[in-house]
């Protein structure tokens, strides 16, 4: 069974919606990295159970992606707040080297600020 490491952000955002026994075993399998043969040993159920728990849940999980798209609409949340934040240290840059208007440089770095708190609430 290959590991989707995509299963991983889901399991952050849908973890919840999970039965506790299939949010368990799939954070033993891709968090803990435990082999199916180790999860069962720890939890009392068959290899073949661990499996279709683990199928299930990951069925579930890309599921809730298709109709939610949670990860997805954060993963471009992301990447909006990186491009604001790069033309921002370009206008602070240009602003020395081409003599901008006085406080440009300062309302860039306003900015530069503002994407890091916007991503460091995520």
């Amino acid at each position: 069974m290959s590991k989707d490491l995509k299963i991983t952000l889901l399991l952050d955002f849908y973890g919840e919606m999970l039965t506790e026994k299939q949010r368990d075993v799939i954070e033993l399998y891709y968090d803990e990295d435990l082999s199916l043969s180790e999860i069962a040993d720890a939890s009392g159920i068959t290899r073949q159970g661990v499996r279709d728990s683990i199928k299930r849940g990951e069925q579930l999980l890309l599921e809730f992606e298709e109709k939610l798209g949670l990860a997805e609409k954060f993963g471009k949340y992301c990447e909006a707040l990186d491009k604001i934040k790069s033309l921002a240290e370009e206008i602070c840059e240009d602003s020395v080297t081409y003599s901008y208007p006085r406080g440009t440089g300062n309302r860039a770095r306003e900015i530069i600020r503002c994407a890091e708190d916007a991503k460091s609430i995520l």
